[in-house]
């Protein structure tokens, strides 16, 4: 039998163009935006699965009829050709098919990129070198290297461990009250979160809760852990954030306020059992994709957690915490997967970072010159609530104090694998510093032996 060489052009070739074209025939709304991108990418992928489909199949009618008895050896060959010829098309028709399937697993994917940072602190040489005259201040510099890591984020979170009382006196340890400029600077790197509720929350009494929050609030960040009364705490709490089409519960934390007590009506939320437990119930019931809890927690300068917080980690994840992040102790602490008994019989298993170590400070004991960025991409798919983790990772970070020749300081945060994949990233860096990156940097490493992002 011949072949038709139109018949067969018309089986194996697939005119994109026209593939779109019948999928806005399909779907002639979507320019005016009456249906949903993904419905007409779903319009797209059917059109263009179904032409596959219908080429192939007449294909396979024009090239595998049962051939004449009475066919010559010259049509008997040239239909064996046709069928390798038919067994090539399928190939590359499944080819085809897998790609689409792959892009539309892509189109169809949300995902929602998190890093979280460690304690930020304002240590008295650190307001001294963010001083620019009297009353001023910019410590904008101090974030310029980690800048472009928190920009990628779609939430960089960090945990304010200081005050912003607004006025001097502006100090550092024990009660740290820091100037309000500190927060524009934090908000100019990319950070779009900040925690309140730690051991220094008291530091400026009640009128320091207020201001803290406010200024927080005027420079556009999401807030949560303190709040000025408990209307305050009843409208925002749990906070609820909405971005990349996922639906986030985040709550926050601390064991104690180093024995301040809050001044009525401001509130700091303390570790408590009964009330976590009450605050999770709530935030299950606003039907979240994801719940997350950042604790203020653990003992001061240890490696490694303590029973106390393992037995918290596991009674939040119990209570509905899908993710928990730890600070405080101002150094970095294991990060592990927590496993529960739920209690309809079922497990739980949940990722829980013991501490983040500080992000910037002044502080001198091992370890405290550093911390981690921790970097989790969260993934679910369009019309499902089910998330799951994506890449995630730690970024080493290292507090680096340059000097200039008049003897004036300035503190950085830098990212160490930036820094030591390009010497002249940091201009004037000396020696003497370099080696002390690396030894913390070699520390950290073979201590945590956790996945270290590329950057």
């Amino acid at each position: 039998m011949a072949i038709s060489p139109r018949l067969c052009a018309s089986a194996v070739k697939i005119n994109s163009l026209r593939l779109c074209a019948s999928a806005v025939k399909i779907n002639p709304l979507r320019l005016c935006g009456k249906y949903p991108p993904n419905l007409t990418f779903f319009a797209v992928k059917m059109t263009i699965l179904h032409k596959i489909q219908r080429s192939s199949m007449h294909h396979l009618f024009y090239k595998l009829q049962i051939p004449n008895r009475q066919s010559s050896v010259a049509n008997r060959t040239s239909q064996v050709a046709n069928r390798k010829s038919y067994i090539v098309h399928r190939k590359s028709s499944v080819v085809t098919l897998l790609l689409l399937f792959g892009l539309t697993l892509s189109a169809q994917t949300d995902t929602l990129r998190l890093i979280f940072a460690g304690d930020i602190m304002g240590h008295a040489p650190q307001i001294t070198s963010a001083m620019t005259a009297k009353d001023q201040y910019d410590y904008t510099p101090c974030f310029k290297y980690v800048k472009p890591i928190l920009e990628q984020a779609d939430i960089a979170i960090g945990n304010l461990e200081l005050t912003l009382p607004g006025k001097p006196p502006y100090t550092g340890y024990p009660m740290f009250r820091s100037p309000n400029a500190l927060a524009s600077a934090l908000k100019s790197a990319g950070f779009d979160l900040l925690v309140t509720a730690n051991n220094h929350s008291n530091d400026a009494r009640g009128p320091g809760v207020v201001n803290t929050i406010e200024v927080l609030r005027k420079e556009g960040f999401l807030q949560t852990g303190t709040f000025k009364d408990i209307r305050d705490r009843s409208t925002l709490y749990p906070l609820m954030i909405y971005k990349n089409g996922f639906k986030i519960a985040l709550l926050n934390y601390t064991y104690d306020t180093n024995g301040v007590p809050t001044e009525a009506p401001t509130v700091v939320n303390l570790i408590d059992n009964e009330q976590m437990a009450a605050d999770l119930a709530e935030a299950r019931a606003r039907k979240p994709h994801f719940i997350i809890v950042v604790m203020h927690w653990g003992l001061e300068y240890q490696l490694t957690e303590n029973a106390v917080q393992r037995e918290q980690a596991k009674f939040l994840i119990k209570n509905g915490a899908d993710m928990v992040i730890g600070s405080h102790p101002h150094v970095v602490q294991p990060i592990r997967m927590e496993r529960v008994a739920m209690p309809d019989g079922s497990e739980k298993e949940a990722l829980v970072v013991y501490s983040l170590g500080n992000f910037i400070s002044n502080q001198q004991q091992p370890n405290t010159d550093g911390g981690i960025l921790f970097q989790v991409d969260l993934l679910k798919n369009k019309g499902n609530p089910q998330v799951r983790l994506g890449e995630h990772g730690i970024i080493p970070i290292w507090r680096y104090i340059h000097k200039n020749a008049a003897g004036k300081s300035t503190f950085y945060a830098l990212p160490i694998s930036r820094v030591e994949q390009n010497d002249k990233l940091v201009p004037g860096m000396p020696l003497t510093a370099q080696s002390s990156m690396a030894k913390f940097a070699d520390g950290l490493r073979k201590r945590m032996k956790y996945k270290e992002l590329k950057i």
